[in-house]
């Protein structure tokens, strides 16, 4: 017969015959591990427009996030000031850009370079009104926008719909907010393309 030990096995019998790292009449740590399916709304718009000039407005949208005033919080700044501070750095759109990740480069590593930027967009005003109500919605705050050239001349931009991926949470007030973000992606993302 053969015997498979997992990692949670050997802590219980080590707690139970007080092995190494059990101390005296120890209880393994208790652990409740949750998983659920989510079903995302993923949006892909191709456009015959050149990807410099998508790209280009579509970071003119965009104003740039600072972290410095957020950090300050923890040194006890006026949440009024910070607040304050956040809503001057948002752009046209009520989005700012908190990072944008040249993917097309890293294709060198593989074969040849493309076109293709991920970015990473958002805006920490529209994030707490969410996470308040539902801290899980951080891990989709800021959202991923990804623009990218499959042919010349033509330029495809793809997000996952912001209300499929926050409406897991099931929160009457997180949804609010998720629709709106839904709006100014779409606003954002039509100025960049005409």
């Amino acid at each position: 017969m053969r015997f498979i030990w997992t990692c949670a096995a050997i802590g219980l019998l080590a707690a139970a015959v007080g092995g190494e790292g059990a101390g005296e009449g120890a209880m393994p740590e208790k652990r409740n591990e949750e998983r659920s399916q989510v079903a995302v709304e993923h949006v892909r718009l191709t456009v015959d427009r050149p990807f410099d000039a998508v790209a280009a407005a579509f970071e003119r949208g965009l104003g740039r996030h600072d972290p410095g005033p957020t950090a300050t919080l923890a040194q006890g700044a006026d949440p009024a000031t910070v607040r304050a501070a956040i809503e001057k750095m948002a752009g046209p759109s009520g989005f700012m850009l908190f990072g944008k990740n040249d993917h097309g480069t890293l294709l060198g590593l593989v074969g040849p370079r493309r076109k293709a930027v991920q970015y990473v967009v958002g805006n920490p005003l529209f994030a707490v009104e969410m996470t308040r109500h539902a801290v899980g919605a951080a891990l989709y705050a800021p959202l991923r926008v990804l623009i990218h050239e499959p042919e010349a001349g033509v330029t495809c931009i793809e997000y996952d719909l912001p209300s499929s991926l926050f409406g897991q949470f099931q929160d009457d007030a997180v949804s609010k907010v998720a629709a709106s973000l839904d709006a100014k992606l779409a606003a954002l993302i039509d100025d960049s393309v005409k």
